[in-house]
């Protein structure tokens, strides 16, 4: 077999060429994929609900009580709901916003170049229906165990007071936000295999958030891990995500290769926020 060489560039054009040769291009438009419910501007994700990763099979109950996993998750509340008054709650709060164009900015830094509708459509439209699929996958399980979230059971306030009523009604176990974002670190980390520490330490961060605002446990969010990996694994076997991960992966190529990076200063903000937590569970 004959290697492929050359630039990074040259390789990644010929990959995204390769993989849109014998099928249409993805779609890169809200209007072309539809939203998941009209009016949210959440999309559609890649896989049906039937080719999701059953969360309910794959994870085991939530701690019981009495028990010294249970015991962990609230010493988990107390130690990272402290870190809430600073900038480390700050990007928490942040990090709760899963609407586009915001999110778009997320992982910026960590993959060391500017996410947008207009200069990388096909890495934006990866990242939206990515949250799609993952996001849902938790769904199972968290209608079975229906878990109470620790600011409920502590009485106490989130990152997030506007959508404290919703999330109250909303099961606690696993935590959504942590499978999509743990999901994105990995899409993003084959994209850019070179940014691979800064985007998985992004990605844990991202999950650590919901325990920063107080709305997750520390089990719910290690669980949320779990079905975020899970859900990349079965993308894979669709063929519209392999073939948008190809045309992003040339698009971080020639984001790269323009320069076109996110504010220097901004960076080098959260990596110093995202330092004071870096050593704690989950």
């Amino acid at each position: 077999m004959q290697i492929l060489r050359g630039t990074p560039l040259l390789v990644a054009t010929l990959l995204a060429a390769a993989c849109t040769a014998t099928g249409p291009v993805p779609p890169t438009s809200v209007k072309e994929v539809g939203e998941s419910r009209p009016g949210t501007g959440y999309v559609k994700g890649y896989l049906a609900a039937a080719e999701l990763p059953d969360s309910l099979a794959l994870l085991p109950p939530p701690p019981a009580e009495g028990s010294a996993a249970l015991a962990a998750d609230a010493e988990a509340f107390r130690t990272l709901t402290a870190l809430r008054s600073g900038p480390r709650g700050e990007l928490a709060a942040k990090d709760a916003d899963l609407q586009f164009p915001r999110a778009a900015d997320t992982f910026a830094c960590a993959l060391d170049i500017q996410i947008s509708e207009e200069t990388t459509p096909h890495l934006n439209m990866l990242l939206r229906r990515t949250l799609a699929d993952a996001g849902q996958a938790t769904s199972k399980a968290k209608d079975e165990y229906k878990r109470t979230r620790p600011f409920v059971v502590f009485k106490a306030p989130t990152c997030t007071p506007a959508q404290e009523t919703s999330l109250a009604k909303d099961g606690s176990y696993p935590s959504g936000h942590s499978s999509v974002g743990w999901a994105w670190a990995l899409v993003l980390t084959e994209l850019a295999p070179d940014r691979a520490d800064a985007l998985l330490q992004r990605g844990r961060a991202f999950a650590q958030s919901r325990g920063v605002c107080g709305v997750h446990w520390k089990s719910d969010i290690e669980a949320g891990r779990l079905v975020g990996g899970a859900t990349v694994a079965r993308l894979h076997g669709n063929a519209t995500f392999r073939a948008q991960m190809a045309l992003a992966t040339n698009e971080v190529a020639k984001a790269r290769a323009q320069g076109q990076v996110p504010p220097v200063a901004g960076c080098a903000a959260e990596a110093a926020t995202l330092a004071t937590s870096a050593r704690l569970a989950p």
